[in-house]
């Protein structure tokens, strides 16, 4: 059929407007099979990376099968190797050398593979009413109400006294118990329900209970936590002074999931903002040949909570890490970021309907619409965000389209509705040059959030086009 020639109305509508359209209507078939294929990695990489410490084991362990070997002070590093630097368990540090010298600087994606969570208080175990519980204090922000009466397993670490770590998981293996929060009864929740959605369950009520069962042949005080402690300590040898020492994480104990009838989203713990992080790593990892600049990927700890602490994005770990590979080249290392790049991945608000009054339309990312760009995040009056130059926007909107990659305008809610921060500030405070960018998510910081299976693919290879240059 011929086609019907447009109207001088609609060739001035698609020279002039910004005419945005639902990713689904633009890719190929070839590009929609790489869509799920690359989304089963991912999910994976969520069912092992459910804290700070398995994501950063994962990835070690996916980092090495590529090749990848850990970065050494005084390394001779010739263009094409490939290097890691683990920061304390908690984050990590990657690189691939370029062709092209550091002092041209380098082509950067950084990520916070922290999500909020519970985490338990350094004396955690207590009985009432012969009922044992661990105590928790919330880490990040989140809704409090919404982690009662789901199911959560326990992982993290305890230090002990001489200097061996041990690892604890439970719940995330079949046939483990879970864990659960209590919440009040329908029935006696009348004053409850008549307060406030952030009073309704005070942080102090967020207690896990781990057990009913009285110790026998026992006739002191506290019989069902000493059971507790006593199975604790013929599973993992400890003791309960060796909480003081320990970092448990209580997290949801749900895996991965497709959404829809069209399978067309994922259902998740922790895709802020481990879905950029995963999006960075991939992308390094698939990198063909040796790159132009030098490609680093940063996956950082501690962003939920202002990224403060040694393994935080504004500790000296980055620098350090930068500084051993400008070593190895004779490169001052202040040369190095003031020409580099950042992109810094973390994600965005996906527009919801549900909620429209928040969101302001117009400059709101959707759902299925590509990887979304913040040229500004912080709150009521862009308080604590980088803001990006005219320029440097200028030149990602190339990358992408030059590459046919979807991509789309994102802010966080309507002006002094609310907002939030990102790493980007603490990489432009290095004077790199920082854009923000990442996946749209509904539903961000619940324990159970939800994304498109297209915007990730397209935060995925938007990192790679910045790696490639």
């Amino acid at each position: 059929m011929e086609e019907k020639e447009k109207t001088p109305g609609q060739q001035l509508r698609e020279a002039l407007l910004n005419q945005k359209k639902n990713g689904w209507d633009v890719v190929d078939q070839a590009t929609e099979q790489a869509i799920f294929d690359y989304c089963e990695g991912y999910k994976v990489f969520l069912d092992k990376g459910k804290t700070e410490r398995t994501c950063v084991d994962y990835t070690v362990e996916l980092a090495e099968a590529a090749g990848f070997v850990p970065l050494e002070r005084g390394m001779e590093l010739q263009p094409g190797a490939k290097v890691y630097r683990v920061n304390r368990g908690r984050a990590v540090n990657l690189a691939i050398i370029g062709s092209i010298p550091l002092d041209q600087g380098v082509s950067i994606t950084a990520s916070h593979i922290d999500s909020p969570r519970l985490d338990l208080k350094p004396t955690p175990l207590y009985e009432e009413n012969e009922l044992a519980f661990f105590k928790t204090h919330y880490y990040g922000g989140i809704k409090k109400y919404q982690w009662v009466t789901i199911p959560l397993e326990l992982r993290g670490v305890v230090a002990m006294k001489d200097g061996s770590v041990i690892n604890v998981s439970v719940g995330g293996h079949p046939g483990d118990p879970l864990f659960t929060i209590d919440d009040l009864l329908p029935h006696l929740g009348v004053a409850q329900s008549q307060k406030k959605l952030g009073e309704a369950i005070p942080a102090e009520n967020l207690n896990i209970l781990v057990g009913s069962r009285p110790l026998k042949d026992d006739d002191g005080k506290d019989r069902v936590k000493l059971a507790v402690m006593k199975l604790l300590y013929d599973h993992y040898g400890i003791r309960e002074p060796d909480f003081i020492s320990a970092e448990i994480e209580a997290v949801p104990a749900f895996n991965a999931v497709d959404i829809g009838f069209d399978r067309s989203l994922i259902g998740a713990y922790g895709h802020d903002d481990r879905v950029c992080g995963y999006a960075g790593l991939k992308a390094l990892l698939d990198l063909e040949g040796v790159p132009g600049r030098t490609a680093v990927c940063v996956l950082a700890d501690k962003e939920e909570i202002g990224s403060e602490g040694v393994s935080g994005m504004q500790s000296a770990f980055f620098e350090t890490f930068m500084g051993d590979l400008c070593a190895s080249q004779k490169v001052p290392l202040r040369v190095c970021l003031e020409k580099s790049f950042c992109l810094s991945t973390d994600v965005t608000a996906a527009y919801d309907p549900n909620f429209a009054d928040v969101y302001e339309k117009n400059n709101s990312a959707q759902v299925n619409y590509g990887i979304g760009l913040c040229k500004y995040t912080g709150s009521r009056g862009k308080g604590g965000a980088s803001d990006a130059g005219a320029e440097l926007v200028a030149y990602v909107r190339r990358l992408l389209d030059d590459r046919g990659i979807l991509w789309q305008m994102a802010e966080l809610g309507k002006v002094d509705q609310g907002g939030g921060g990102t790493v980007a500030c603490y990489m432009a405070n290095r004077n790199i040059d920082t854009l923000d960018a990442g996946v749209p998510v509904l539903s961000m910081h619940a324990p159970f959030e939800t994304v498109s299976k297209l915007d990730c693919y397209m935060t995925y290879a938007a990192c790679k086009a910045v790696y490639e240059g």
